[in-house]
């Protein structure tokens, strides 16, 4: 039906009894059952490490090594960092409470069943990735980029999205309408085909769209 757009299917992170970790991060290395909790691993390497039924809990995440990483039935709250690199990184049934974090590499990634929840993030790099069935909810993305990335089910809530880019993106499924009060798209507008939004959110695109096709508006 048109109009109709499908809802996310939310992650559902339940974890078992966890064993504490207090160790460094090892490439490939691999994490079964485990809560990293208050842990500096900056700097750290970790490429292509597996991390199943984990919770990290208030760790620094500062120029951290995670390329190529899978994250499965897993917890990350009150993470931060800066230039935290998840490049290539698979994300399946995980959820992301109250991260600060700015300049996270998630190029070419995989996420399905992802809820980032609360927190900001800055200069969120998602070119080239797969999102699907992924909730932005309560956060603040400033100059997030979602070039040439395909969304499909993805919903965002009571977000401020700010300087958002979509170009070259393919959406099917996404939910806008309850973004919240900040909507704001730099670049590809002309990409928001398969995208839901308000009556309210399109009076404020009105001069994009314009822009776009090239409509001069004058009083």
């Amino acid at each position: 039906m048109a109009g109709k757009v499908r809802s996310a299917r939310r992650a559902e992170v339940r974890l078992p009894p966890l064993r504490p970790y207090e160790g460094a991060l090892e490439p490939d290395g691999d994490y079964d059952g485990f809560e990293l909790a208050a842990l500096d691993l900056a700097g750290q390497a970790g490429a292509g490490a597996r991390f199943l039924d984990c919770a990290l809990r208030e760790c620094g995440l500062d120029e951290t090594s995670l390329t190529g990483a899978r994250f499965i039935d897993s917890l990350l709250t009150g993470v931060r960092g800066v230039g935290t690199d998840l490049a290539g990184a698979s994300l399946r049934d995980v959820e992301v409470v109250d991260a600060r974090m700015g300049g996270v590499q998630l190029h070419g990634a995989v996420l399905e069943r992802v809820v980032v929840r609360g927190g900001k993030i800055d200069y969120l790099n998602l070119r080239g990735a797969r999102l699907t069935d992924v909730v932005f909810e309560g956060c603040v993305l400033s100059e997030p980029d979602f070039g040439g990335a395909e969304l499909v089910r993805v919903e965002f809530r009571d977000c401020a999205l700010r300087r958002v880019d979509f170009s070259g993106a393919r959406m099917r499924d996404v939910d806008l309408r309850q973004a919240g009060g900040e909507l704001d798209i730099a670049r590809g507008v002309e990409r928001l085909a398969g995208a839901v939004i308000s009556t309210a959110q399109l009076m404020d695109l009105a001069p994009v769209f314009a822009a776009q096709i090239g409509v001069r508006v004058e009083d």
